[in-house]
């Protein structure tokens, strides 16, 4: 219980004896949002005719294991490699949401699909290095099968970047990051933990990086549970989890000097936009940094997620002004 207040916990205590079964049942549910099934692999680069790419095993800092492609670029291995992860709770494939439940019961029952952005990127000449976050897709299990929203998850981040310094080849190639909401939150924690680690890495992409304080308020908003906010932390560290300001990438983005681009989703029914992001995008250390607004929707996973897929130019014209 140290990790939040005595006030809080106790007014947790006092909204848990007076909720009533139905909205409890709803709090507990948002809670377990970071405990959710698995995406599995539903596709893979075969289904774009990506050819050379193979699997591996990569170990996080603290040891679990993250199951990962590396996919050259096509017509061959270039210099330029893109480290590339995934959001909650997504994995390297991308979003089975049409494919039914449990995976279309949440936000929206929509494909978000990785693999095609693999192409845009290896087909612009850089190699991908994309792996599962722990407790996602075919990864390690760890935590309790829990997601912390960075406060884990930072760990892999690292083990991925120890990785590709170790390797013979790939250490010494220019790289890059692509880090989206979860894996934008871990990443800025692993810059901050681990700076010396990222000192060489030329630029990041920071698609959909949210604080999930304003999710959690956002969507129980709609259903009506709003004022629970105390006892959303309480189930949620019952759950082996963390409160929710601190799974957020404001936490870490002070120390995040790379020259950045995000997209957030301007009218995002999941956050609170443009406040939500632009909060931390105020706070990134960067001096080169762009936020891009995705506006005419409201649907943070198949118009956000799947941004880069059908709108490749502007990613590809920054990565391009960093790694050429």
């Amino acid at each position: 219980m140290s990790r939040i207040s005595k006030e809080r916990l106790n007014k947790a205590l006092e909204q848990l004896k007076a909720i009533s079964p139905e909205d409890h049942a709803k709090v507990k549910a948002l809670a377990g949002m970071v405990k959710m099934p698995r995406s599995f692999i539903f596709k893979t680069p075969d289904e774009y005719g990506i050819q050379g790419w193979s699997e591996l095993s990569i170990p996080s800092d603290d040891g679990t294991p993250l199951e990962a492609w590396y996919i050259p670029a096509r017509g061959g291995e270039s210099n330029k490699l893109v480290i590339f992860n995934h959001a909650l709770p997504m994995c390297r494939a991308g979003y089975p949401g049409h494919m039914g439940p449990p995976w279309s019961n949440f936000i929206e029952p929509v494909e978000i699909d990785f693999v095609i952005q693999y192409k845009h990127l290896t087909d612009a000449g850089y190699n991908v290095l994309t792996y599962d976050f722990r407790n996602h897709g075919a990864s390690g299990a760890a935590n309790g099968g829990v997601c912390g929203v960075g406060q884990w998850e930072w760990r892999d981040c690292v083990g991925v970047k120890k990785y590709v310094d170790a390797h013979p080849r790939l250490s010494q190639m220019k790289v890059a990051l692509y880090s989206q909401c979860l894996g934008g939150v871990s990443q800025y924690a692993a810059i901050t933990k681990r700076p010396e680690l990222f000192e060489n890495v030329l630029c990041l992409c920071s698609p959909l990086v949210p604080n999930m304080t304003s999710v959690f308020e956002n969507l129980s908003e709609k259903q009506g549970i709003g004022q629970y906010q105390e006892l959303i932390d309480l189930e949620l560290l019952k759950l082996g989890g963390f409160p929710a300001a601190d799974m957020s990438g404001a936490l870490w983005a002070p120390n995040v000097k790379l020259p950045i681009l995000m997209w957030q989703v301007l009218q995002d029914a999941v956050i609170k936009n443009p406040g939500d992001a632009q909060r931390t995008f105020d706070l990134l250390a960067s001096t080169d940094k762009e936020l891009y607004w995705i506006e005419g929707t409201t649907k943070r996973f198949e118009d956000g997620y799947n941004w880069f897929g059908r709108y490749p130019e502007k990613v590809l014209s920054f990565l391009g002004k960093y790694m050429n």
